[in-house]
């Protein structure tokens, strides 16, 4: 076999002749299941503040931000380009023209080559969609789909306050504008099993994503799951169990998905659980040598389906 999967620092390396970076925002915005414009309280699991780190930072401008995460990872990374990635809650969430002055602010400086807009299937319009694809002549354009699970009794549980129909349609509308399609799905989710995650991977193959960033659930400080967990309600996955999910659900996407993301947030003062005991670094390379014993790779049980 020749890799065991796509990941997104390989995807880089063949598109850029210099090393890329990612530099996460927070543009201020919400989401339209806290303010309840279709629901209050947001995702059961979500607080921002447990993985975006200018979450906590209201008020500084996107031009300050670019700034400081490019000396950041210069230093860190020797990242020579960088893609800015507006992360925190619903990045498309707000008026065309707001959205083209934030886009624009980030796209002015000289070593931001690209865009990545994380965002819910159900706030994307298509004068949204129209405003990035005028961006893709400038360089790359993501958008990072909310997706989390393919069922939706699933996403009531969650409270995410839409359904899979919507995912579908926003990818759908999203194609064929040279933008590419990220997925955001969670492993371990309240009640699915085995089956169900596996279905979600294969109904997002089906649907043509070009990329994806699986995580596992874990618990934040001030959240509904948090109380849930406190009351004994939810069952979390073992190391062991998660690496196992993953690499079967890395068999079922096609080989040139590019995988963004393998894990969820590990430690930090707002993580809570599970407490695995080990860093990124040994959790991907245990992942590695499971899918090596195992001969797994990445598109192998979706090449049987065609």
């Amino acid at each position: 076999m020749d890799r065991l999967y796509y990941s997104f620092s390989e995807y880089l390396r063949e598109r850029y002749p210099f090393r890329v970076q990612k530099i996460p925002l927070a543009a201020g915005f919400t989401c339209p299941n806290i303010d309840g414009t279709v629901g209050y309280g947001g995702c059961i699991y979500c607080n921002n503040l447990s993985f975006s780190p200018n979450a906590g930072r209201p008020g500084i401008s996107i031009a300050r931000q670019i700034e400081e995460g490019i000396e950041f990872y210069r230093h860190r990374t020797e990242a020579k380009k960088f893609i800015a990635y507006f992360q925190t809650h619903t990045n498309t969430y707000a008026p065309i023209e707001h959205l083209r002055f934030l886009y624009d602010s980030a796209l002015s400086h000289p070593d931001v080559i690209g865009l990545s807009i994380g965002t819910r299937p159900d706030c994307v319009s298509n004068d949204c969609l129209d405003l990035l694809e005028g961006y893709t002549a400038q360089g790359e354009v993501w958008v990072e789909y909310g997706v989390e699970s393919s069922h939706d009794i699933t996403l009531r549980l969650l409270n995410r306050c839409h359904d899979f129909a919507a995912v579908q349609d926003a990818i759908h509308r999203t194609q064929g504008r040279g933008l590419k399609i990220c997925a955001h799905v969670i492993l371990g989710l309240l009640g699915e099993d085995r089956t169900m995650m596996m279905e979600t991977a294969r109904r997002l193959a089906h649907l043509g994503i070009d990329g994806i960033k699986i995580h596992h659930l874990y618990v934040s400080k001030n959240t509904r799951l948090e109380k849930m967990y406190e009351a004994g309600e939810i069952k979390l996955l073992h190391l062991e169990e998660y690496l196992s999910l993953v690499a079967e659900f890395l068999e079922w996407l096609p080989s040139h998905v590019v995988i963004q993301r393998l894990l969820g947030e590990l430690a930090g003062e707002y993580v809570i659980a599970p407490q695995w005991g080990c860093g990124k670094k040994a959790i991907l390379n245990a992942l590695e040598q499971k899918m090596m014993a195992q001969g797994r790779c990445q598109g192998r049980l979706w090449q049987s389906l065609r």
